[in-house]
């Protein structure tokens, strides 16, 4: 995905755009040809500036984010001093944005998608976000997410409804949809993403991009809490390519001064180790959904087709069934999620000034804390044990298996509004999520890192994502299976076209 500039310009036309308009000319219309990689690329090789690159992006962003409405903050300004302040690291110049949850940048709002946060301004960075910096990344603005990320969708009552850039009636999915949006629209190459329950990888299968959940402790979370949901959030990226993803990973990856947590190192790099073959893998497949809840048909054969490209590629296919009793593994997820939306909401007396009430917050948000509140101490603490002993369970299971293969979700992008945090009915929604979105969450109890993969499109355009998840530490072996399956059924050549 390097291709010379000049071949770029008078092939451009030809492309298609997407959702991109006409009107947009040069390197507004052509930087999206390459990744994250190939951008810096240029501007190391002097074809482009970093501010020219910047000023692309933010016309693109103007000409395409009216219709998706991907953007909650943008800042500029600040982009522009970044650059003239001097960059350096490998993506120096490249510009990139963070999803509005989790993560701080100084002088900015976070607000988790939520009225609580809205004018809560940060006074310092992340150590994430200056990782990211640090990597050369010129940051300008901020990606929509739901309250508090407590939803597969990106809507909420603040920013309103983020669309699929596929089909703008559709769900970009959540709680990552606006960085999902974002790079599927071709408004930039990579964008930070999070995951507590899917997160990064639902948006990913909804907008038809690469979604890798790192293993637990990866990705630094400090310094104002060093754990998300007790462990089960995690944050990265949503890219085109496999390599961004990669490089991302090794730019932001390492210990973290106070996090109790520690991923093993990787060696040598990830992104050396997306360019190496992954050997014969033995994989297991895993189609049936955990809950009995209904499967799509599109998104069966997407992991019945993956299952023949594994094998076709010379990988080990073979059917088997995981070993976690899951209504007891979700019970244990949801008291965790519940009593951590409780704590939070807690802690908004200090962006308010006051409690929060039922009035500043959405439906689902409001009842779930109410649920939080009732958990006692001790059923706290075996929900943790439960989820740790989930991770063995798995862990056991996969010393047989280098990976799992499963769909990503068991609904293609559904329509907006079905599973919005402020439902007509919660029996509704709690029925719509768990039939959307019952794959994802068991890596995030279980720590192991989990990818998305996009290569499945229904017939009518939408994407289908397809999942595999790797031993506990080993994302190696994930990136080296992304980037063979990458290369044997490109995806970066596929674009929204209304």
């Amino acid at each position: 995905m390097t291709m010379d500039r000049r071949e770029v310009i008078k092939s451009a036309t030809a492309a298609g755009t997407g959702l991109m308009p006409g009107n947009l000319t040069g390197l507004a219309a052509e930087y999206d040809r390459y990744d994250a990689l190939g951008l810096a690329d240029l501007i190391s090789q002097k074809q482009i500036t970093p501010m020219e690159l910047l000023t692309a992006v933010r016309q693109r962003v103007e000409a395409i984010n009216p219709q998706i409405n991907a953007f909650c903050q943008l800042f500029f300004e600040k982009a522009e001093a970044q650059i003239k302040e001097g960059l350096s690291g490998p993506l120096a110049g490249v510009p990139f944005a963070l999803k509005d949850l989790g993560q701080y940048l100084s002088g900015t709002v976070t607000s988790g998608g939520s009225r609580v946060w809205k004018d809560s301004v940060a006074t310092f960075d992340s150590t994430l976000v200056a990782r990211y910096k640090k990597a050369g990344l010129v940051i300008f603005g901020k990606t929509t997410s739901p309250e508090l990320g407590l939803t597969t969708t990106t809507e909420s009552v603040l920013y309103g409804q983020t669309r699929n850039p596929w089909r703008l009636d559709r769900t970009s999915g959540g709680s990552s949809g606006g960085s999902a949006a974002v790079v599927a629209s071709c408004i930039l190459p990579a964008a930070h993403a999070s995951d507590g329950g899917g997160s990064i990888r639902i948006p990913a299968s909804c907008c038809g991009l690469f979604g890798l959940k790192p293993t637990r402790g990866r990705v630094p979370m400090g310094p104002t809490q060093f754990e998300g949901w007790n462990g089960l959030s995690g944050h990265h990226v949503v890219t085109i390519s496999v390599r961004d993803s990669a490089l991302l990973l090794d730019a932001t990856a390492g210990a973290e001064l106070g996090s109790p947590f520690l991923s093993p190192p990787p060696e040598p790099t990830f992104l050396k180790e997306a360019g190496t073959a992954p050997g014969k893998l033995r994989i297991a497949l895993a189609v049936e959904t955990p809950y009995g809840t209904p499967l799509d048909a599109e998104c069966r054969q997407a992991a019945l087709d993956a299952a023949k490209l594994c094998e076709s590629l010379g990988h080990t296919v073979e059917e088997a069934k995981l070993p976690v009793d899951f209504a007891w593994m979700r019970e244990a997820f949801l008291t965790i999620i519940n009593v951590s939306t409780a704590r939070a909401l807690d802690e908004a007396v200090a962006a308010l000034g006051r409690p929060v009430t039922e009035r500043d917050v959405e439906t689902v948000t409001w009842v779930m804390s109410q649920q939080g509140r009732k958990v006692d101490a001790v059923a706290y603490a075996r929900a943790i044990a439960t989820a740790h002993q989930v991770g063995l369970q798995m862990a056991r299971f996969q010393q047989d298996y280098d990976c799992i293969l499963s769909p990503t979700l068991a609904k293609p992008p559904v329509p907006l509004g079905v599973l919005s945090l402020s439902p007509e009915n919660m029996k509704t929604f709690t029925k719509e999520i768990t039939e959307f979105s019952p794959y994802t969450a068991l890596y995030n109890v279980t720590g192991q890192p989990s990818m998305s993969v996009p290569l499945h499109w229904t017939d009518d355009g939408l994407p289908v994502g397809v999942m595999f998840s790797g031993r506990f530490g080993d994302e190696a072996t994930l990136l080296r299976l992304a980037a063979q399956l990458e290369q044997a059924k490109p995806w970066a050549g596929r674009k929204p076209t209304s």
